[in-house]
């Protein structure tokens, strides 16, 4: 938990900080506005609700959706969410780092290390760091 939020709460922490020491109202106001913003940028709320790895497994069993597992503050997850926009949601998200059997699943197909993002589709093909525009084809309309 601490280490999706402490980036964050630090940034957050920061902009506080900042924004009380200048001069200027809108000075202030700016940096506490940018860091803000960084800060939600790196924070679990910018991504898809998560959910656990089993849970993930067993839905898209039953629907056919992929399972993207990824974790606070990579900025390839957050390429790939972004670029993804909406159809972000056609997909089960996994935060591994509050989720040790979704870490073990990311190790199992990269080979032991935590690379992330880390799609299975659910044909069970596994693709570590895919383009979004590769992923978006596989998403569908």
């Amino acid at each position: 938990m601490l280490r999706s939020w402490g980036p964050p709460g630090l940034l957050l922490a920061s902009g506080l900080f900042a924004a009380s020491g200048q001069r200027s109202l809108w000075a202030g106001a700016v940096w506490l506005a940018v860091l803000a913003a960084l800060a939600f940028v790196l924070s679990p709320l910018a991504f898809p609700r998560a959910v656990t790895a089993a849970q993930a497994r067993q839905r898209s069993a039953a629907d056919g959706r992929p399972v993207v597992y990824w974790r606070p503050g990579c900025q390839y997850c957050l390429r790939l969410r972004f670029r993804l926009g909406r159809a972000a949601r056609r997909a089960y998200w996994v935060n591994i780092w509050s989720d040790p059997a979704g870490a073990a699943a990311v190790r199992a197909v990269a080979g032991g290390n935590e690379t992330v993002p880390t799609v299975v589709l659910s044909d069970g093909e596994p693709a570590v760091n895919p383009s979004p525009d590769w992923f978006r084809r596989r998403l569908g309309p």
